[in-house]
């Protein structure tokens, strides 16, 4: 089967758009209908309903799409596998979601890099149920996250505890006002929305939400605002007065894990990529204190 025509596939999925997954594939609409038609007829299956402006997946079509995804991601990492340099004889490859590699990966990646020499790294940024299903085939070796998988064929380690404070761009900001003035809502995973919750006393919602801490940062630091961010990314701000650790709201944390397959071929080099990830944790707590 041609790869091209499950890559078209997936991206009208993702973009429910012909003419956007075009631009994104920088090929024509019609070449994408045209592709789209040739999987259908060599499947023997009609793959989308085609309603103007809305493009749903058929039945068939939600049955091929995990089978194109994992096609894919093999063939990308067949790729590599072949082209890897003469000097490196592994690969390993990880994922982390993006407010894990805001917080945390970050900062240690270029020592992983550094301390394993000979192997290829991989990293990229994954979705919690993407790394999860990726890692269940096979195609990803390690994944980082802030709610493990509750899968058996996994195992899942806690690796550290990151703390993560209330910090505001107003050095007026109080307990009273903290959720009611320009107050960021960033997505730290399950347990800590479960948790925010029960703190948030805010008269009006969020005025802005995302899922990684950069943005929060960033956001708050040219437009002022409140949110709660991990210690070792407001450090800095906090020395320079550029921003305030508001007192009267609690503090709170976030468990980091680590997953991967039990019968991964390449354990062995997982759990010294596990080992590194846990001995950088020490040093990268203790530099946000």
């Amino acid at each position: 089967m041609d790869i091209d025509l499950l890559k078209t596939f997936v991206e009208v999925v993702r973009t429910r758009h012909f003419g956007k997954a075009a631009e994104n594939l920088y090929i024509t609409q019609s070449a994408v209908s045209f592709r789209i038609r040739q999987l259908e007829q060599g499947l023997g299956v009609n793959l989308f309903i085609r309603q103007r402006n809305n493009i749903q997946l058929t039945a068939p079509g939600e049955r091929l799409l995990p089978h194109a995804q994992m096609i894919i991601t093999g063939m990308q990492r067949a790729k590599v596998d072949v082209a890897l340099a003469d000097n490196m004889h592994k690969q390993i490859s990880l994922a982390g979601t993006p407010n894990i590699w805001d917080a945390f990966l970050q900062f240690g990646i270029t020592n992983i890099v550094s301390a394993m020499p000979g192997v290829s790294l991989v990293a990229e940024v994954k979705a919690q149920q993407e790394s999860t299903r990726l890692l269940l085939e096979r195609t990803l070796d390690l994944a980082i996250l802030f709610d493990p998988p509750k899968v058996d064929e996994l195992v899942v380690e806690r690796i550290c505890e990151l703390p993560i404070i209330p910090v505001s761009g107003y050095d007026t900001a109080t307990s009273d006002n903290f959720f009611d003035n320009q107050y960021v809502y960033v997505d730290w995973g399950t347990a800590f929305s479960l948790w925010h919750a029960r703190q948030f006393t805010g008269k009006t919602p969020p005025y802005f939400r995302t899922s990684t801490g950069r943005i929060a940062l960033d956001l708050i630091l040219q437009c002022g605002g409140s949110a709660f961010i991990p210690q070792v990314l407001v450090k800095d701000h906090l020395e320079k007065g550029e921003l305030f650790h508001v007192k009267g709201v609690e503090n709170t944390s976030r468990d980091v894990f680590v997953a991967y397959h039990r019968d991964n071929e390449q354990k062995e080099l997982i759990e010294t990529l596990v080992n590194l990830l846990s001995r950088m944790t020490p040093s990268l707590l203790k530099q946000s204190r």
